[in-house]
């Protein structure tokens, strides 16, 4: 299946005009971009800003903080740091404090010992950010996208309203990109956010405000979405946790854009959050009913457990070669799974994973089972209303007179041709069933994969423009419809985060989350920005 001499001349032709897009980018960026003292965001100095969602719930059950404080806190750290980071798009600072004096009201009155305070209220007075593209009721929800510009949420997405009913409380919305499409979280409306551990890297997309204004301590628990890796980049670029639950498990309802046709299987709403203890209580929250699916109280004997690791995707020609910083990183904890823990490691090479883009791309063609049509990303860009011509657009923006973003005028360009026609449809799906199938086997259900989140470290703004689909890291494992968690493994010498993946069987969300925590223990987990 290798790439025909038409195919590699589009893909040269494709990087060399986002080459030069970039570099127009980064020239504004470096003419026009905010200036600021330093390249990070302060250090935390509150300590309740470094203490797990878990630990917060737990310290307010017992009425040894108040959650008033906490939530000041929070408050205080965001006017700090978000000028820096624009990742909190709209606050909700005075309805956060009166939910928080009810609930130090509702303490005060003692009529609930801590145990029932657990069962009923797991996140009690634990702040909470939100995606903006999910519903949260009197919140925007644009998702970036001019036409929506004026939408207000009536009510809550189901994930959101189940988690205030566990008692979270939400200080605001985080940003995104452009309908959620893109791996840099920029739009029109809100502008674009920057990473805390350098301001002039990207935050990752489309869930790039929840990463950064976490990694930041501007948050200790937030939602996020993932249908191509929009979860997971961002949790790696910013040095946290993130896990795409097994599909079907979490409810969808309430986020623009929805899924619809094949899509909607591979669409997944998960946790984002800086310490890993808080993802399994996060996603029994999330998943209401459908939790019964998964085994997250099963006991998980790591020891016992069979790794497999892959470096590479193999080497596709569409993908940036992996830095040396996360082979180097990733090999660390195959040596130290193997000599430390003494479970059983292997090597493996699963050939068809150089396919990953292609398999994404068929994933994203695919009909629904009614046989529905996905949406088209052109129809979305008009909000199902004035026609969007991508090429006038295209003109449009060269004179700085569009109101959409370069990435999404370029998808709305390529997305005729990215979509597969019936032949090399049942090609690519064959392949992406002999490789599920490859997969399942190897994993059954007590083995996990470790592989990397990606090829490399947060690129500077813009620079993604010149790597489009390095994303098919993460997206693959979308069309596979297998669980996996991102989770943090310290910084480069450069002070950027450092990450993997970790992946397991269908509904086995139990074993990556295990491992989540033992590799947070081990090699640290989350970093503060600005600390070094």
């Amino acid at each position: 299946m290798a790439p025909s001499f038409t195919a590699r001349i589009q893909l040269f032709l494709l990087r060399a005009l986002g080459f030069l897009i970039g570099l127009v980018g980064r020239a504004a960026l470096v003419l026009s971009g905010p200036k600021f003292a330093s390249k990070t965001p302060p250090p935390v100095t509150e300590p309740l800003l470094l203490l797990s969602g878990m630990q917060l719930a737990k310290l307010i059950r017992q009425r040894k903080v108040k959650c008033i404080d906490v939530v000041q806190a929070y408050i205080n750290r965001i006017k700090d740091v978000n000028p820096m980071i624009n990742g909190i798009v709209k606050y909700r600072f005075e309805e956060a404090m009166k939910e928080a004096h009810a609930v130090d009201q509702k303490l005060a009155e003692k009529q609930e010992d801590e145990a029932t305070l657990e069962n009923k209220w797991p996140f009690l007075g634990v702040p909470l950010t939100v995606k903006e593209a999910f519903q949260l009721q009197g919140m925007p929800n644009s998702s970036g996208l001019m036409n929506r510009r004026d939408a207000i949420s009536k009510t809550d997405a189901t994930v959101v309203a189940l988690l205030k009913e566990a008692g979270a409380i939400p200080l605001g919305i985080t940003n995104c990109s452009e309908l959620c499409m893109w791996y840099e979280s920029s739009n029109k409306i809100y502008g674009r956010s920057n990473n805390p551990y350098d301001l002039q890297h990207i935050v990752g997309g489309s869930s790039g405000g929840e990463g950064c204004t976490l990694a930041a301590a501007c948050s200790v628990i937030g939602v996020g979405s993932d249908i191509g890796g929009s979860i997971r980049m961002p949790a790696f670029f910013n040095g946290i946790f993130g896990h795409k639950p097994s599909p079907g498990v979490v409810p969808n309802k309430g986020q623009f854009p929805m899924a619809v046709g094949g899509q909607e299987l591979f669409q997944c709403t998960g946790p984002m959050c800086r310490y890993a203890e808080d993802l399994a209580p996060m996603l029994k929250v999330m998943a209401g009913p459908g939790i019964k699916r998964l085994k997250l109280d099963t006991k998980v004997h790591l020891k016992d457990l069979k790794f497999y690791w892959m470096e590479h995707d193999g080497g596709s020609f569409l993908m940036s070669k992996v830095d040396q910083d996360l082979i180097l990183a990733q090999k660390k904890v195959v040596v130290h799974l193997e000599t430390i823990l003494g479970a059983s490691v292997q090597h493996v090479k699963l050939k068809k994973m150089k396919y990953s883009f292609q398999l994404w791309i068929t994933m994203m063609s695919a009909k629904g089972h009614d046989g529905k049509e996905p949406l088209k990303f052109v129809d979305l860009l008009g909000d199902h209303g004035k026609h969007v011509n991508p090429l006038w657009e295209l003109i449009k923006w060269c004179l700085g007179l569009s109101v959409y973003t370069i990435p999404s005028i370029g998808l709305a360009l390529l997305e005729e041709k990215l979509k597969y026609n019936n032949e090399k449809y049942q090609k690519f799906k064959a392949v992406e069933e002999s490789l599920r199938k490859e997969l399942l086997e190897m994993l059954g259900d007590d083995g996990v994969f470790l592989y990397p989140s990606h090829p490399t470290v947060a690129p500077k703004h813009h620079v993604p423009l010149t790597r489009p689909f390095n994303f098919a890291y993460t997206g693959v494992f979308n069309a596979l419809g297998l669980p996996v968690t991102q989770c943090p493994l310290g910084l480069n010498v450069k002070g950027l985060p450092l990450g993997i993946q970790v992946v397991a069987g269908p509904f086995n969300d139990h074993l990556t989350l295990a491992v989540a925590q033992y590799l947070e223990k081990t090699f640290g987990g989350w970093v503060c920005p600005g600390k070094f």
